[in-house]
């Protein structure tokens, strides 16, 4: 397996490890703030690295 694959790999289990962690804050809260700050910054991240050249 090459470095470039376990990075994505990494990666991408990274952003499901924030999700769950934002899930968890609204839950202790009882506040859904942190989901929606993170969908938010989720899709903003998205658009940004539509933008960006390969």
């Amino acid at each position: 397996m090459s470095i470039s694959k376990i990075r994505s790999i990494l990666y991408k289990s990274a952003k499901y490890l924030g999700d769950f962690n934002a899930i968890k804050r609204a839950v202790e809260k009882k506040d859904f703030t942190p989901v929606i700050k993170r969908i938010i910054r989720r899709i903003y991240g998205y658009i940004a690295g539509r933008g960006m050249p390969k």
